[in-house]
């Protein structure tokens, strides 16, 4: 995917807009092998040897890199961007978020307006917010300093290699850094350092 136009990326949700202008210049292709039990609706993009297993739901725009196990009964939703050699499992909702390769959202899990870096996992269980109780813009912690996104709806902003635990929580805006274990049943906000251990 490549847009001709430029599109200034500052900040990381920022990635979300270019992610939404890109998919919605796509055309719809499938080079990976579809269930007949399986659902795609509108534009979707499906790499070489994904495999969409019975009772996925996909609702394009979306883009599913190669050698990706989708599903079974997972649902994703509108404007969500998904690498190569990733796994979206069973009973999980993906909505308009950006996971990268080797990424995996295996059970039972909520992503929402998220950008999830290389080789990270979300143990079962794990839920991301995007939207605060009084519907305000969400605003983050960004390198030690508060800024407004000027989006309604974000969740977290996690990087490469994040291990989370099970039926952990991670509140809107989050920004995970780098390198990341989260422990299991953890309520995790605001701005997490690389290379931090969160139990």
């Amino acid at each position: 995917m490549y847009l001709k136009e430029w599109r200034d990326v500052v900040y990381p949700w920022h990635l979300l807009d270019a992610n939404e202008e890109l998919l919605k210049k796509q055309k719809p292709s499938c080079d990976g092998i579809v269930d007949k039990k399986a659902s795609c609706l509108g534009m979707v993009i499906i790499g070489k040897d994904t495999k969409v297993l019975p009772g996925s739901y996909i609702e394009g725009p979306v883009y599913i890199g190669h050698d990706c196990k989708i599903g079974p009964n997972c649902y994703i939703r509108p404007y969500t961007c998904i690498g190569d050699y990733c796994h979206i499992g069973n009973a999980c909702e993906v909505k308009n978020s950006i996971i990268m390769d080797h990424s995996n959202v295996p059970h039972q899990n909520y992503v929402g307006d998220s950008v999830i870096g290389q080789h990270c996992n979300l143990g079962a269980g794990t839920k991301i917010a995007n939207l605060r109780l009084d519907k305000r813009n969400v605003s983050l912690i960004l390198n030690g300093m508060r800024l407004d996104t000027g989006r309604q709806k974000i969740g977290a902003i996690i990087g490469d290699n994040v291990q989370i635990g099970i039926n952990a929580t991670i509140n809107i805006g989050t920004v995970i850094g780098n390198d990341v274990f989260i422990g299991p049943g953890a309520f995790v906000r605001n701005e997490v350092r690389p290379s931090a251990r969160f139990v």
